[in-house]
């Protein structure tokens, strides 16, 4: 009988591709490189990425307590929330499918449930997690969306929750948030994965 890990299926599952991951139209519809950009849009500068503003959105920074670090930028629309981290990565390849394995493991670890699917963004996960605030059992579970795009020298990942997680209007409408977003990757050497620097909020003019 042969043994499951000595499959391709298996080998190919081991060894995550590294082969990029965006919508074929990504340079002209989005998430843009900072060279792609239209430079008389009025971006909201956070460093490692751009947000164009739109009404009804809000913008969060998280922060790490121990440095004080931004790590995350959090964004409020349309009943949805959308977490995006901008990330180092080679010119040649990606780190989207590794890190769609990465992520399926923690949530297994954390007692989630995880399911890979092609969405408009590519291959993403749909996770039921518990809810971060789960003190007890009743706090319950959330559902979430992990997308991804590999651009040139970037990754940009994404954590939607909210509406956009479980319906189809709410979901184009945060989707459309994410491929506006331009990612500033700068030319100093970075090691792969490491997270592009982020900063206070720079509004045109300021």
């Amino acid at each position: 009988m042969t043994d499951p890990q000595d499959t391709p299926e298996a080998d190919e599952r081991a060894t995550p591709s590294t082969e990029k991951s965006a919508p074929v139209d990504r340079a002209e519809n989005g998430p843009f490189d900072a060279s792609e950009a239209n430079p008389i849009r009025p971006y909201i500068d956070i460093g490692g990425i751009k947000v164009l503003p739109r009404d009804g959105l809000n913008l969060r920074l998280e922060v790490e307590e121990n440095t004080q670090r931004i790590v995350a930028v959090g964004l409020d629309y349309a009943g949805s929330t959308l977490q995006v981290q901008p990330f180092a990565s080679p010119r040649s390849s990606g780190l989207w499918h590794e890190t769609r394995e990465q992520i399926r493991a923690q949530v297994s670890q954390q007692g989630g449930r995880v399911e890979e699917r092609e969405g408009p963004l590519g291959p993403e996960l749909l996770a039921e997690v518990p809810a971060a605030a789960a003190a007890d059992a009743s706090a319950g579970r959330r559902v979430v969306r992990f997308v991804g795009v590999d651009g040139p020298r970037w990754f940009l990942r994404g954590v939607i929750g909210g509406d956009g997680a479980s319906s189809a209007e709410a979901a184009e409408k945060v989707e459309d948030l994410f491929r506006s977003i331009v990612v500033v990757r700068g030319a100093a050497p970075m090691p792969p994965r490491d997270l592009i620097p982020l900063t206070m909020p720079q509004t045109p003019g300021s």
